[in-house]
């Protein structure tokens, strides 16, 4: 018994001294050569998992990943909004927004983070509301109830709105209702909420549920921003710039499957996040599908106007205590070429 136990030690501790040797690449690091090591990457979301997020579900689904020598984890946020966490090297790689960015950048103390990649060409959030409600314009907000998460972007964009429509903000309710499901949330708290058609308007649409949604850009049209994108932190991009090459590289591969194959891609999400209700992920990938790169020459890539144009909407809201330089917040260098 003595000699079986002095082996068993003796092979875990050699396990240990291998695992603990292993040579992962960080922010900096690459792999020797001639190693078969797969390097590690961390993503993280900007939310729960949902069809935004497709495209690296089906790189994992269909080994675009492992092709480039990466071994993937995509995870949640625990705390904090995914700039924070990529700015403190939790992860290689975020899900994040243009706004986000913007004010990451611009803070009393920036955050060294960059957008690398549009998922989504044009922005398809807009505000919500059940047709019986006749909320068709921003004007007719006046006199009803907002229901949002209290961010100061909602208030500075629905008096914005309304100013340019001719309507009172001082006439509107803001309610805080976190992440509450839409369709409860206008039916029995708010009337109105800020979604994004390519989840909710399409569950709306499956429901024949009879919505009236104001899209943004056609209200304002500064207001047609990227969302979401995928940031990166500075110094990895600086440092280990391969790496954010080959992560591209396979998650360009994966969008474009989708936006070829929407179904099969819908079914890859589907296997790595089960709970999610079959029906609106087929039905939103067939939506986004168009969306995912639109008229952009390839998928991921950013213009300047678009950049410019939504930061100086919100210097002039009041939003960023100064101006963005576009030119330090985002980057198609990483993108594969055509």
């Amino acid at each position: 018994m003595k000699k079986t136990i002095a082996i068993f030690i003796t092979i875990a501790l050699m396990t240990i001294l291998i695992v603990g040797c292993s040579n992962n690449t960080g922010m900096g690091g690459t792999e020797g050569e001639g190693s078969s090591q797969m390097e590690s990457v961390t993503v993280i979301l900007d939310w729960i998992p949902n069809t935004n997020h497709t495209g690296m579900y089906v790189a994992l689904e269909q080994g675009y990943y492992e092709e480039e020598g990466l071994e993937v984890k995509i995870i949640q946020p625990t705390e904090g909004g995914s700039a924070d966490l990529i700015a403190a090297r939790q992860g290689e790689f975020g899900i994040s927004y243009q706004e986000q960015v913007a004010y990451a950048r611009t803070a009393e103390t920036p955050l060294p983070v960059k957008a690398i990649a549009a998922i989504i060409q044009n922005n398809t959030s807009g505000f919500a509301s059940p047709a019986h409600k006749g909320i068709e314009t921003p004007k007719d907000f006046e006199g009803k109830k907002y229901g949002g998460w209290g961010s100061p972007m909602e208030e500075a964009m629905l008096k914005a709105l309304m100013k340019k429509d001719g309507g009172d903000f001082s006439k509107l309710e803001m309610l805080d209702i976190g992440a509450s499901d839409f369709f409860t949330s206008v039916e029995n708290h708010v009337d109105f909420t800020w979604i994004y058609y390519g989840w909710d308007g399409v569950a709306a649409e499956l429901r024949d549920y009879d919505l009236n949604f104001i899209l943004l850009q056609e209200v304002e049209e500064a207001l047609n921003f990227y969302t979401p994108v995928i940031i990166a932190n500075e110094e990895l991009l600086e440092n280990n710039p391969e790496l954010a090459e080959r992560f591209l590289r396979a998650t360009t591969k994966g969008y474009e499957f989708a936006i070829e194959n929407p179904v099969e891609a819908g079914e890859a999400l589907l296997k790595w996040v089960p709970e999610l209700d079959e029906d609106i992920v087929i039905a939103s990938q067939e939506y986004l599908a168009e969306q995912y790169q639109a008229e952009a020459p390839r998928w991921g890539e950013m213009k300047t106007e678009v950049w410019e144009n939504y930061s100086n909407w919100m210097y002039e809201q009041e939003l960023l205590r100064e101006k963005l330089d576009v030119e330090e917040a985002f980057t198609n260098e990483f993108l594969p070429q055509n």
